[in-house]
C-alpha cells in the first residue's frame, strides 16, 4: 500500500531498507541555509539523502519572483533520479520543523505527478522520541531516471493569483503566523501584512501537541470552518514563499479535501508590485 500523506516513525523503520524506498532529508532554516546540511553531516535517519530548500527545491530568485520560486521541472527530476528516485518510488520527507519544509517535497513531487510521497508524522523530532537511530553515514545511490508529467492546475502564477483577488470567488488561506500575516511584525519579506480577502490558517494549527498531524476528523472541523460551502478547488493556499503553505495541502489531502491550489510565488511574489493591494490587521 503506498504512502501518500504521513507515516509513523514505526511504519517508516519497518520499511527502511526496502529497495524501492527513498528518504529524503529536507531540514532547513531560514536564517542560515547551511544549517540542514550541518545537520545532516552530524546524524540522520539511515539511507536519508539531502535536498537544500534553496538549491533543489527552488528556483533562483529574481527581483520578480519570490523567496523561493518553483524549480524548474526537468531539472528536479535529474536532481530526483541521482538521489535514486523514479516512478515506483515509495518517497518519505522529513525535517526537523514538523514537516514545514518537508511538506515543499511533498508538494513538488504531486506536481510532478508522483504520488507516492508521504511526511514523516511528527518528523525527525518523533523519530528520536522513540529512540530510534541516526547515523552520519551517506548512503550509496543507484543513480533512477524519474520523468515528470507536471499537473499544471495545482498551482498559480501571480497572474491567476490576480484573478482570484480579483473574483472574490475563492477561499484564500494564508499559513503565515498571525503576527505576520495581521502586519505587526516582518522578519523576512520588505512589506509586512497580507492580500487583502485572506484568511488565516498558520501551519502549526494543523498539529498536535505532539508534532503530529491532528486526526482527520478533526482536520475536515478545521478547514470546514474556512471553506464553509466551497469545493476545496476554489481554495487557494499561500503563505511567505510557497513553503509552509504545503503543509496546509497536506492537511486538506488527509482530510480528504482535494483540489485546493497553491499560490507558488505567495506573499514575497505579491509584494514584488507596488500596484498589489495590501492588507493589515485580522
Amino acid at each position: 500500500m503506498p504512502y501518500t500523506t504521513v507515516i509513523s516513525a514505526e511504519e517508516l523503520q519497518a520499511h527502511i531498507d526496502d529497495p524501492v524506498w527513498v528518504v529524503i532529508d529536507c531540514r532547513f532554516t531560514l536564517t542560515d541555509p547551511a544549517a540542514g546540511q550541518r545537520a545532516y553531516d552530524e546524524g540522520h535517519i539511515p539511507g536519508a539523502r539531502y535536498m537544500h530548500l534553496d538549491d533543489d527545491l527552488a528556483a533562483p530568485v529574481t527581483e520578480n519572483t519570490g523567496r523561493h520560486p518553483l524549480p524548474d521541472p526537468d531539472l528536479l527530476a535529474k536532481k530526483l533520479g541521482e538521489l535514486g528516485i523514479d516512478n515506483a518510488t515509495q518517497v518519505v520527507a522529513y525535517d526537523d520543523t514538523f514537516g514545514a519544509m518537508a511538506s515543499r517535497l511533498w508538494w513538488l513531487l504531486r506536481w510532478l505527478g508522483h504520488d507516492n510521497v508521504a511526511l514523516l508524522d511528527g518528523g525527525l523530532p518523533a523519530w528520536i522520541r522513540k529512540k530510534m537511530p541516526l547515523t552520519p553515514d551517506v548512503p550509496a545511490i543507484e543513480k533512477k531516471t524519474f520523468t515528470p508529467s507536471i499537473r499544471h492546475d495545482m498551482v498559480l502564477d501571480m497572474q491567476g493569483m490576480e484573478a482570484v483577488v480579483a473574483s472574490g470567488d475563492n477561499v484564500i488561506i494564508d499559513a503565515r503566523a498571525e503576527e505576520r500575516f495581521s502586519g505587526e511584525v516582518e522578519p523576512l519579506d520588505k512589506i509586512a501584512g497580507h492580500i487583502p480577502g485572506a484568511r488565516n490558517l498558520p501551519f502549526e494549527d494543523n498539529l498536535d501537541l505532539d508534532g503530529t498531524f491532528m486526526d482527520k476528523d478533526e482536520i475536515v472541523d478545521l478547514y470546514k470552518e474556512f471553506i464553509g460551502d466551497k469545493d476545496s478547488e476554489h481554495v487557494v493556499m499561500m503563505c511567505g514563499s510557497g513553503v509552509t503553505a504545503c503543509h496546509n495541502l497536506v492537511a486538506m489531502e488527509i482530510a480528504g479535501l482535494q483540489g485546493a491550489k497553491l499560490y507558488a510565488g505567495s506573499w514575497s511574489e505579491w509584494i514584488t508590485d507596488s500596484n498589489h493591494p495590501i492588507g493589515t490587521g485580522e
